[in-house]
């Protein structure tokens, strides 16, 4: 399975659920912070060209946030980008 990785701030509800989502899915993710990175923040919002969080990556490919990946998983689309479906 592909790695997720998820951009996140501290006192964000979309980050949150985007986590509950990938949480249900039984899907592994490491959350990096960014409340208190700038410099990461700004790096990644030049590289994704998105300004908010969460930011999420399923290996080096940025989905967007919580509402995209909302969209995968209502499409069956999530399972294969990670890489689970048959």
């Amino acid at each position: 399975m592909k790695p997720v990785t998820v951009y996140t701030t501290t006192v964000c509800p979309y980050c949150i659920r985007a986590k509950h989502l990938l949480d249900r899915r039984g899907v592994p993710y490491e959350e990096v912070n960014l409340s208190r990175d700038f410099e990461l923040r700004m790096r990644l919002s030049q590289q994704t060209g998105m300004r908010t969080v969460p930011m999420i990556f399923i290996g080096e490919q940025c989905i967007g946030g919580y509402d995209d990946l909302a969209a995968l998983d209502r499409e069956g689309e999530l399972e294969r980008l990670l890489g689970r479906a048959s």
